[in-house]
Parts: structure tokens; C-alpha cells; sequence
């Protein structure tokens, strides 16, 4: 009797211990998952976030290039602005320039002209009526920026003068200009004829 009741007191030790290491067993596996779950979880928020990451720093590079291309694209739009007002400019400033080439004969055949000696009244007369118009002509060029280019006793500067022949004058320097064989003209700044000329050896 004894020994059934040691039996039974072991057996029920036993079941108790296999209950307890059962339990254990379930407690460890539930926290080994709840563990893994949790890990999963975290790795779910990582990727997502670096997902969300990488999608910002994707943005903020076309972000970045938009706004290098809009600059790019106002300062060419700007820099073509300027350079049309530019040659508006210069069209202005040199609208004349096309009439005043067809003029420039015109004004050399006055200048011939009127180096023409007058023997008779009348052919005075006539001389100064045609340099009042000459001088008339002169001026409203003049108004409109033609200006004649000096040339005698002037030093040779192959921009504005086109030497034609050479001679010697020992009481003047070397590349001084002797004499001016055509008259020259700018308009502004701009050469329109080169005075042809004679230069000093």
C-alpha cells in the first residue's frame, strides 16, 4: 500500500515536472515568437522607412535638377533678351549707315567742285550758292554722326588710314601723314570710308 501511494506521489511528481517543463517549453516558444514577430515588425518599419528615405532623396534630386534646368533656361532666356537689345541698339545707332556710304560720292564731287576757280560773276555766284548747299549737306550728316577722320600731319594709323603712296619731308617725323588724296569718314565709332593718303617715308 505504501508503495502505490509512493507510486502515485511519484507519478503525480512526474507529471507535475512534465507539466511545468511543458509549459516552460510553450512560455519559450510564445516568447522566441513574440520575439521573432517583434523582429519582423521592426524590420517591416526599417525597410519602409528606408523605402520613404530613399524616395525623399530621389525628390530632392529632381527637385534640385528642376530647379538647375529653370535656372539654366532664365539665364539663357535673358542673356538672348540682352543680346537683341544689343543689336536694337546698334541698328539704331547705325541706321544710317547704308545712305551715308551712298552719300559720301556726292560730298566728294561738291569737294571737287568747289576747288574749281570762278573767272566770272556769275560762276561766283554760282560757287557759293553750291557751297551753301554743300555746307547744308554737311551738317545734317554731321547731325546724324558723320564726322570726317583728320588725317594731315597726323601720325599713320593703319585703322582709319589707307596709305597709297610714301614720300620723304625731312622737317617731318616718319609715318607722319604728307597729304590726304580722298577724305574719310566715320559714322560714331564706326569707320565707314578710310582716308586714303600719302605717308612720310
Amino acid at each position: 500500500m505504501e508503495n502505490k501511494e509512493e507510486v502515485s506521489v511519484m507519478d503525480q511528481e512526474t507529471t507535475e515536472e512534465t507539466v511545468v517543463a511543458a509549459d516552460t517549453e510553450i512560455k519559450e516558444e510564445t516568447v522566441v515568437t513574440a520575439d521573432t514577430e517583434t523582429t519582423e515588425e521592426k524590420v517591416e518599419e526599417l525597410s519602409a522607412e528606408e523605402t520613404l528615405q530613399n524616395e525623399i532623396e530621389q525628390l530632392k534630386k529632381q527637385l534640385e535638377e528642376a530647379d538647375n534646368k529653370y535656372l539654366r533656361l532664365h539665364a539663357d532666356t535673358e542673356n538672348f533678351k540682352q543680346r537683341m537689345r544689343n543689336e536694337q541698339a546698334t541698328l539704331q545707332k547705325y541706321k544710317a549707315q547704308s545712305v551715308m556710304t551712298n552719300v559720301l560720292p556726292v560730298l566728294d564731287n561738291f569737294e571737287r567742285a568747289l576747288q574749281v576757280d570762278a573767272k566770272t560773276e556769275e560762276a561766283r555766284s554760282m560757287m557759293e550758292g553750291m557751297d551753301m548747299i554743300y555746307r547744308s549737306l554737311v551738317e545734317a550728316l554731321k547731325s546724324e554722326g558723320l564726322e570726317p577722320i583728320e588725317a594731315v600731319d597726323q601720325p599713320f594709323d593703319p585703322n582709319v588710314h589707307q596709305a597709297v603712296m610714301t614720300d620723304h619731308d625731312g622737317e617731318k617725323d616718319s609715318g607722319i601723314v604728307l597729304d590726304e588724296l580722298q577724305k574719310g569718314y566715320k559714322l560714331k565709332d564706326r569707320v565707314l570710308r578710310p582716308t586714303m593718303v600719302k605717308v612720310n617715308e
